[in-house]
């Protein structure tokens, strides 16, 4: 569903994602990339506009969180956007009430409604442990009743019988008052749907609503219907009270605008997405994971978090100063750096990471990188004195001798480092111009696969 969304607004914001700084140049260029990824996902012209203008105001002059570079703190401000159009938190059914908590199932035709009904009654049977009953009211749609017993039997919950010739309304009396002779926890009430809205189906559904009470009150809506899914949403909102949106049909290649739309247009949150025709193929819905999933940077922002969490910031900036001033780039400051890797997990977390999502990079192959080859050159240097660290030229045969005795390595081990160094400098004169790719590039021949 989020495939074609994604592609677009990776591809707008990894433009400028490595930005030195941001202008309002390339802000202007990349938000008008993104307005156009969104238009095209079919969101709706309004929560367009509301979403880039948010976008423009919190980048224009945002202060810089001063472990990012401007352009990764412009993704996390899109990102927060794409959170808060969504919802901000998940909110999860509410059964806090004396039982039975009943939930109602309302939408058109269709729409998967009957099916989402038994995947949402499998998951609070198994993550409640309740005693659920179901019923259906759907009278008019040939062997609707049939199919929900069907699907109660698969997910072995309790069927209420009903039957075509009955009223909605009395099928709702009768299964309440069975629900509260036999203590159930839950009810799970299924309703007509139509082909399209009209007034006798919403009157149908609001005396069923009036009656039952119920705690929630889920919307099933098809995201293949686009534009018109939203216009659906619209009526049944203002006709009836709604706790939340279920979205079916999740892993077809709609578009996923609707995802954007719903919560902006309804003011509910969307609570589950089907994800598949099989009856676990169900996910709750969390905002920051979906939002994570349609920038298509689920490793990047958490890499950007947990450098903001664990980076010596003081350290960064003294390095960055040292090389912008143009002083030399020494054997401290590379051990520096390697600690400031090891707290956020390593350089194969950083590629990790990195690689992940960078497709055009894939070719580049670090799986022969020794896991522990970050410690074996802080050992390396940790045994060179002072003198050395700031003169790497001075280490001649006997130093190195001792260096790799001190450090438990071989003389060729500290043969590699020393020449690889000169790599090192060569990258940090390339960060002012460079993209993140040609550094980490560099970076593959700095440490020698085997110790």
């Amino acid at each position: 569903m989020f495939n074609n969304l994604t592609q677009r607004l990776s591809h707008s914001l990894r433009k400028i994602i490595n930005k030195g700084r941001l202008t309002e140049d390339n802000i202007k260029d990349t938000i008008r990339e993104v307005r156009k990824a969104l238009l095209e996902a079919d969101v709706t012209l309004s929560v367009v506009q509301t979403f880039i203008d948010n976008v423009k105001k919190k980048a224009i002059g945002y202060e810089i969180n001063k472990s990012l570079t401007p352009g990764q703190e412009f993704v996390k401000i899109v990102k927060n956007e794409l959170i808060v159009s969504m919802g901000e938190k998940n909110n999860s059914l509410n059964l806090s009430i004396a039982p039975p908590a009943i939930i109602l199932f309302i939408g058109l035709q269709g729409v998967g409604k009957t099916t989402s009904l038994a995947k949402i009654g499998q998951w609070i049977k198994n993550k409640y442990k309740k005693k659920i009953l179901i019923v259906s009211t759907d009278i008019y749609r040939a062997a609707a009743i049939k199919q929900l017993q069907i699907l109660s039997k698969q997910i072995e919950v309790d069927f209420f019988e009903s039957s075509t010739n009955e009223i909605p309304i009395e099928i709702t009396k009768k299964a309440i008052h069975h629900a509260q002779k036999k203590l159930y926890d839950v009810l799970l009430i299924d309703t007509a749907g139509r082909l399209h809205i009209d007034q006798k189906m919403m009157d149908e559904i609001s005396a069923i609503q009036t009656l039952s009470n119920p705690i929630e009150t889920l919307l099933i809506v098809d995201s293949m219907m686009g534009q018109d899914a939203v216009n659906m949403a619209k009526i049944f909102n203002k006709k009836l009270f709604i706790s939340g949106i279920v979205l079916t049909k999740t892993d077809s290649d709609s578009r996923s605008g609707i995802a954007l739309s719903m919560r902006y247009i309804t003011g509910k949150p969307i609570k589950f997405i089907g994800t598949g025709e099989k009856l676990t193929s169900l996910e709750i819905f969390h905002p920051e994971r979906i939002a994570n999933r349609i920038l298509g940077m689920n490793d990047v922002i958490s890499l950007i978090e947990d450098i903001e969490d664990n980076v010596d910031q003081s350290q960064v900036q003294t390095l960055t100063k040292k090389i912008k001033q143009g002083h030399n780039f020494n054997l401290n400051d590379f051990l520096i750096q390697i600690k400031q890797m090891q707290k956020i997990g390593g350089l194969n977390y950083f590629i990790d990471k990195f690689f992940k999502q960078n497709s055009s990079s894939q070719n580049i192959s670090f799986s022969n990188m020794d896991k522990h080859a970050l410690n074996k050159v802080e050992a390396i240097i940790s045994s060179m004195t002072p003198k050395e660290r700031l003169q790497p030229v001075i280490i001649k045969g006997s130093r190195k001798r001792r260096i790799a005795l001190g450090s438990g390595t071989k003389i060729q081990d500290v043969n590699k480092l020393l020449k690889n160094f000169d790599d090192i400098k060569r990258i940090m004169k390339k960060i002012k111009t460079g993209g993140i790719s040609k550094i980490i590039r560099g970076i593959k021949n700095i440490l020698p696969k085997k110790f």
